[in-house]
């Protein structure tokens, strides 16, 4: 038994060392302000002289030198000088005609001489652009300096009450078989995304990561942004775009673990096997045969927290998802853990104190710099606290994914006839969540939509979404379920699971392909790897009835705010009837998840009297439904105590059906 005695005295210990190494930060490098801004002098610099500093951390190097095409790829002609913690620098003049030294768009290269004599070429750890020609295996190292940088018009957006997060991947954005780049997800997507009702985006894949099939978790170089869809100044555009539209942006930051890549990544940078990771072992990760960082290191610290910066600054982005959280917090990373939710599993020696150390100042840096900046944590373990303020012990998450709902979902759909879906567990996954501590929920993300898994349509609909989902055919009884089923999972996800939402690009019309990028177990093909927008502008198809649906259930969260409000007060779970029944925001919610009973005067709890009136129903013919519900009814409450509610009022609820009623004698 872990008494709430020593949990409280290990969460002050915590908290104690986050502020003993933000002090020491204070006392050694001047503040977390100047340490967080490593990418102003490592790297390659262009000085006011016109001359070039560089600088670079290689503890484990006998020397280092620069090379390119500046100087026709001499390795030894610019040595840098040896300084103190293992750091290198190297000043070289300006040319006597004040031309650039090295020109923007030329190639790069660090060259170590290891202590074996090894004579290793690496990319600086610090490039800011890398790219990859023809059919070259490796990244080069391009000098990004250019005469007109781009500038930003609009400012930030202030943070939304209730986030809509919009999960997207610019490489896959086009119905076309190729990568789409972020001049294309800036002009057809954006403006997509924004009718929907999403006020926020969540980039993934956008720090650079040479193996594309990797969706971006395998990173190579830190502070670059993936050349394969463009430019920097593009993805600056598509920021700035993004904020034009009162958009929030979120980049999918992967501070977990890196690529073993040495000749175009982090690793072996120096020669060794540690610099930036753990030595040995513990510098593996085992299951994604990445390389673990040591966080408890000043240097990596500085280069962890001056690339969230860099992200933050440069490309004006508004927080972060951060992938990979468990594997972070714990020694075994998760693997082979079940995390029934005892204490016991969340304090101990099994916790990595420097890397939960690491997330606080992380955290405590973004938070400081933009207040209004968003961080979320991809966590399954439920560690508590992760989403509490670091001044009460907190690691100062803004919210954590509510990874057991999509679980939950996939479970029923794959296990379970209908008639026998447990409403209370329903209910029991949707609110499981610790008081004071937000959730984003989603019914699937991206995990759910890649090969060798199903997305919910796909678990609903299967086959026949290929030769059924025209609007000239009648309603089979599969594409039936799966449409009426499909809005309904997403409504009550939407309503009851948290405190922000979430849907990967596509899967609100029930995109009707899995994903798969191009590898050699697919003959390297792109058909899997795009989105078709398309099909919801063709008329012709259902799939517009699940895209509408999806754009008013967004709008009407803008309008009403029940992401915002308390959570719900669930007044019904009937196991008989099918029916689920709850408050928030001063809306009543009814689902009826019964494949074929209807309930015709069915009285529902309420602390509301009063007149009300259908604001949202799955039901409705633009949505795909059997339109059985009247809009023009009112609904009158009576002060008729019902399932512990003062108020009561009798409502038709057709089978397969969820509907929000508004009291309209109250504002909005």
């Amino acid at each position: 038994f872990l008494s709430y005695t020593k949990i409280h005295e290990i969460i002050s210990k915590m908290y104690k060392k986050f502020n003993e190494t933000l002090n020491n930060i204070g006392e050694n490098e001047g503040g977390i302000d100047k340490f967080s801004r490593g990418y102003e002098s490592f790297g390659v610099h262009r000085c006011a002289d016109g001359g070039l500093y560089c600088k670079e951390w290689a503890p484990g190097a006998e020397g280092v030198f620069l090379t390119g095409d500046f100087n026709d790829w001499n390795p030894f002609s610019y040595p840098y000088k040896k300084l103190d913690y293992g750091k290198w620098e190297l000043y070289i003049p300006p040319k006597q005609n004040k031309s650039q030294l090295v020109p923007h768009g030329s190639k790069l290269k660090v060259v170590i001489r290891s202590k074996s004599g090894e004579i290793l070429y690496r990319i600086s750890p610090w490039a800011k652009y890398v790219t990859r020609e023809g059919e070259n295996v490796n990244y080069d190292w391009i000098h990004w300096d250019p005469e007109h940088p781009y500038k930003f018009k609009h400012s930030r957006p202030k943070k939304p009450r209730g986030v809509r997060i919009y999960e997207s991947h610019v490489g896959i954005s086009s119905y076309e078989g190729k990568i789409a780049s972020y001049k294309h997800f800036t002009y057809n997507v954006l403006p997509r995304i924004k009718d929907l009702g999403y006020n926020c985006i969540q980039m993934m894949a956008i720090m650079e990561h040479a193996y594309y099939a990797s969706f971006g978790y395998q990173i190579t170089s830190f502070f670059a942004a993936s050349s394969r869809y463009g430019t920097p100044e593009e993805l600056k555009e598509l920021v700035d775009t993004a904020h034009s539209m009162g958009i929030t942006v979120l980049l999918d930051v992967v501070h977990s673990h890196a690529s073993k890549n040495s000749e175009d990544g982090l690793n072996m940078f120096d020669g060794t096997d540690s610099c930036y990771f753990h030595s040995g072992p513990r510098g593996n990760h085992d299951l994604w045969d990445s390389r673990l960082f040591i966080y408890s290191s000043w240097e990596v610290l500085r280069f962890l927290l001056s690339n969230i910066r860099w992200w933050l600054e440069e490309y004006g982005f508004d927080g972060f998802r951060f992938d990979g959280v468990t594997s972070m917090l714990y020694h075994h990373h998760g693997m082979g853990q079940a995390f029934s939710g005892d204490y016991h599993e969340y304090f101990g020696l099994q916790v990595d104190e420097d890397a939960l150390i690491y997330l606080m100042l992380a955290n405590h840096l973004v938070h400081t710099l933009y207040p209004d900046s968003i961080t979320v944590a991809e966590d399954v373990s439920g560690m508590p606290a992760l989403c509490s303020p670091i001044s009460q012990g907190g690691v100062g998450f803004d919210y954590r994914l509510a990874m057991a709902i999509p679980d939950k979902w996939i479970q029923l759909l794959k296990e379970f006839k209908d008639e026998d879906w447990n409403m209370g567990n329903i209910v029991y996954t949707l609110t499981n969540r610790r008081y004071l501590e937000k959730c984003i929920a989603y019914a699937e993300s991206h995990d759910q939509a890649l090969v060798g898994d199903k997305t919910l349509a796909f678990w609903l609909m299967d086959a026949e979404m290929y030769t059924n989902m025209s609007v000239l055919t009648p309603f089979t009884p599969v594409i039936d379920r799966g449409i009426q089923l499909h809005k309904m999972i997403r409504l009550i996800t939407h309503a009851l699971g948290g405190e922000g939402y979430l849907n990967f690009m596509g899967n609100e019309f029930g995109h009707p392909e899995w994903l798969d990028f191009p590898r050699k177990g697919n003959n390297e093909s792109y058909h899997y790897a795009r989105r078709q927008f398309h099909l919801t502008d063709d008329d012709l198809l259902r799939y517009k009835f699940l895209n509408n649906f999806d754009r008013d259930m967004n709008k009407l969260e803008e309008r009403c705010g029940w992401l915002s409000a308390p959570q719900a007060y669930v007044s019904e779970k009937h196991e008989g009837n099918k029916i689920i029944a709850f408050e928030r925001a001063g809306l009543v919610f009814i689902f009826n998840f019964h494949p074929s009973k209807s309930y015709t005067d069915y009285r529902v709890g309420t602390t509301l009297p009063g007149k009300f009136r259908i604001v949202l129903d799955t039901d409705a013919a633009e949505y795909g439904g059997h339109q059985r519900l009247d809009h023009s009814t009112e609904f009158f409450s009576q002060p008729f105590k019902h399932n512990e509610r003062p108020c009561s009022l009798l409502v038709y609820i057709p089978n397969r059906v969820g509907l929000i009623l508004q009291n309209v004698d109250m504002p909005n």
